[in-house]
């Protein structure tokens, strides 16, 4: 498991159960999926994600998501 791979299923289980607590409770917690959305696309421009910051310094190895 690299740090790309673990970015994508941390954000996808995210928008997940964010939208089943919008389901399920209030639909406040779209806020969540909005929060989760805007990140990726920050990330995506700026090179700068939180996440992938907190696992490199877990010791997580870097690399590329789906190597060719």
């Amino acid at each position: 498991m690299n740090i790309d791979r673990m970015v994508m299923r941390f954000a996808g289980s995210m928008v997940i159960l964010s939208l089943a607590l919008a389901h399920f409770f209030s639909p406040w917690w779209l806020l969540l999926t909005l929060f989760v959305g805007a990140n990726l696309l920050q990330a995506s421009f700026t090179g700068f994600c939180p996440l992938a910051r907190i696992l490199r310094r877990l010791g997580m190895k870097p690399g590329c998501a789906f190597p060719s």
